[in-house]
């Protein structure tokens, strides 16, 4: 597996605010995961947040992703809602030995956050050759 998700009682989140019509927890940090040839993409969504307020930290395959969103309305004004998030949010994704953590790319555009993780050269299929009896066959391994 290339990621392993770290939320185990996310889908227990999702039944109950299916039943009940409402959130348990505001998700702050959205994300898809995908793999894209031999790169594995993984897509936060970051609204409001300046690329400067980014952290990405890579220790031992364990990637943390922290940012932080400020709402603070203007001095004086009155606040009727407050429901968008604010403060400093994270996230943390188990990365499979089969991804390249050295070689990781992030792009900040529209509010999301683009990771790309390319698979190691080491995980990657190749072909060996194999030779016996005088014929040379070529297997994939």
């Amino acid at each position: 597996m290339m990621l392993m998700r770290t939320e185990p009682f996310r889908e227990l989140d999702r039944l109950t605010e299916r039943l009940t019509g409402t959130a348990a927890h505001p998700a702050a940090m959205p994300m898809d995961a995908y793999r894209e040839g031999d790169t594995f993409v993984v897509r936060l969504d970051l609204p409001g947040v300046t690329p400067e307020s980014i952290d990405l930290d890579v220790e031992r395959n364990v990637l943390t992703v922290r940012a932080e969103r400020r709402t603070a309305p203007q001095e004086g004004a009155e606040v009727v809602i407050a429901e968008r998030p604010a403060g400093t949010f994270s996230r943390r994704l188990f990365l499979g030995e089969t991804l390249d953590t050295d070689r990781i790319e992030a792009t900040y555009d529209m509010g999301v956050l683009t990771l790309r993780i390319p698979v190691a050269e080491q995980a990657k299929p190749r072909r060996i050759s194999v030779s016996g009896g005088g014929d040379r066959k070529e297997i994939s391994g």
